[in-house]
């Protein structure tokens, strides 16, 4: 799926219930309380396509890049809570009261009821909070798993509460035709949610891993090794990563999504770089060789293997060089004829993984803080160091990968777009999200 048409077929979900409502030719209300209505309808299909656009869904994701589909659920969450917020605010001073002869469709007023009132406000006030835990996450200290099974269970708490809502307070939910949306696409909300929990679950029962291996690569990055039981594996291409699971049940929440750095190529063994910094990656070393996995995968569209451009830049900021180093193994082993550089950075010397595999031909390192005697770059990958690395010819024809730091990235993309380099030709990918 194209980004472009990733973004058409959102429009066109979102819209439709309020499109649907406006062509039920009602007599209108007072622009605000029209306006109200509106806000509040967009709102509702908003936070149910954001089931949709969770990252688990392949067909969307894969297509159109993860950044690309996590931004557009980030937003979308963002402008979803600000409608909701406006909603009731912009009915003060509306007609309020029950059924009324003069009225009996509510047309014109508003219901008391506080049964269906009540919904809406719960919904109101977890949106809020969901929101907030999101954007906050890293600073609130949860462990992922906790966030992720909250941040899941909540959604669907507002989503079940504000389809009661809409339906029983809303003055265009409660046609029989619009309530009959609303079911529909509640249904297919909640479906999103029992294939990322259920049937992704089982399929990965049916094909089991177990670890090869884990090496230490630098102080604090390691190499797992994962062996398919009894199957051959999954096909992947390089520079994609994959939900890990390892020592726990299939339908545990304790699973991360690791970049793969091994190579299609190298055979159904998959190896992944992943470098300490939560819960569990913290604890990689202390894994026993033979302990029972599971892989969810593969996604994101971080790959170069169907491209034409001549030469391939791959810029790499600490972990993020484990999908880079997939991409090169892979350009390695299959004899590509394309020309490639990589740029890796890190703070330290000892924190540069699989060196003598890199070696120093076509690669610059980068240290920020480099020991006496340090041969290769100082400072940080900005735009000296890419000019002092690449031509003008190469900045306009060849494509160029990236994964790292989300300022390092920053500098690197809007450095690459004053040098002439066409967006289609910037790939990234990354993690973590402001």
């Amino acid at each position: 799926m194209k980004p472009l048409c990733l973004i058409a077929v959102y429009l066109v979900a979102v819209t439709f219930p309020l499109i649907l409502s406006m062509s039920f030719g009602w007599p209108p209300r007072q622009f605000h309380q029209e306006l109200a209505s509106g806000l509040g309808i967009l709102a509702f299909s908003m936070i149910l396509m954001e089931f949709v656009l969770s990252g688990r869904f392949r067909a969307v994701s894969n297509g159109v890049g993860l950044d690309r589909t996590m931004r557009l659920h980030q937003l979308a969450a963002r402008a979803a809570l600000v409608f909701a917020l406006l909603h009731p605010l912009l009915y003060q001073g509306t007609p309020s009261g029950g059924p009324r002869p003069w009225d009996p469709g509510r047309q014109l007023t508003l219901t008391t009821d506080f049964s269906a009132l009540s919904t809406g406000i719960v919904a109101y006030l977890l949106l809020a909070g969901l929101v907030v835990m999101a954007i906050g996450r890293t600073q609130l200290g949860y462990r992922y798993e906790t966030w992720r099974l909250l941040h899941g269970v909540v959604a669907l708490l507002i989503a079940i509460l504000l389809l009661h809502h809409t339906v029983s307070a809303g003055r265009y939910g409660s046609h029989p035709v619009m309530t009959w949306v609303w079911l529909v696409m509640t249904g297919v909300a909640v479906g999103s949610l029992l294939v990322v929990y259920l049937w992704v679950p089982l399929r990965k029962r049916a094909r089991p891993w177990h670890v090869a291996s884990v090496n230490r690569l630098t102080p604090k990055q390691w190499e797992m090794t994962l062996a398919p039981d009894g199957h051959s594996g999954f096909c992947y291409r390089a520079g994609q990563f994959a939900w890990v699971t390892v020592g726990h049940s299939p339908f545990s929440m304790s699973e991360n999504p690791f970049s793969i750095c091994s190579a299609p190529a190298s055979g159904s063994k998959i190896s992944f770089m992943i470098k300490e910094l939560g819960d569990f990656t913290r604890t990689v070393g202390q894994i026993e060789r033979g302990t029972l996995a599971y892989l969810d995968g593969p996604y994101g569209n971080l790959c170069v293997d169907h491209r034409t451009e001549p030469g391939v830049a791959l810029i790499a900021g600490g972990v993020g060089l484990a999908p880079l180093l997939s991409i090169l193994r892979q350009m390695r082993l299959t004899g590509d004829s394309r020309k490639v550089k990589l740029v890796y950075g890190n703070r330290l010397a000892d924190q540069i993984a699989y060196g003598e595999e890199l070696g120093e031909e076509d690669v610059t390192y980068v240290l920020s803080e480099p020991p006496e005697h340090w041969k290769g770059e100082v400072g940080f990958i900005d735009a000296a160091l890419l000019d002092r690395v690449f031509s003008d010819k190469e900045f306009g024809e060849w494509v160029f990968v990236m994964c790292g730091p989300t300022a390092m990235m920053g500098v690197v993309g809007d450095h690459l777009i004053s040098k002439g380099t066409p967006s289609h030709r910037i790939l990234s990918e990354r993690f973590s999200y402001d």
